[in-house]
């Protein structure tokens, strides 16, 4: 069984703030940094990323790698621009409100669940 966005952000209890068009998209694994070119150069096409960073660039990464997903922790609020930009290019942003210590955990203790009810 493969979860949907939809299925990972009603079970952890986030919110999604752009791209609600895209939440059929699978959630399968994650990449956590808030380096920019870390991610550009380890995320893989379809991955969650977590980060802390909110600013327009977290976009066009998250475009040119193909990620399903961003996830911001903290708390961190994003700008409407930041999220118009996102909606225009369809990268779905999700909010935790939580560190990205314990939005990593819950990830992975969720996503590995889900990898043994395959």
């Amino acid at each position: 069984m493969q979860t949907t966005l939809k299925q990972l952000v009603e079970e952890l209890n986030f919110e999604c703030l752009s791209g609600k068009a895209c939440l059929e998209r699978p959630a399968h694994a994650a990449y956590a940094s808030d380096l920019l070119s870390d991610v550009m150069g380890k995320a893989q096409a379809g991955m969650l990323w977590v980060t802390s960073q909110v600013h327009k660039n977290i976009v066009a990464v998250a475009s040119l790698k193909e990620l399903s997903a961003i996830i911001v922790v903290n708390e961190r609020r994003i700008d409407p621009e930041v999220l118009a930009h996102a909606e225009g290019e369809e990268v779905v942003i999700i909010a935790s409100g939580l560190p990205a210590f314990e939005t990593t955990g819950m990830l992975y203790k969720y996503l590995e669940k889900v990898k043994s009810e395959e």
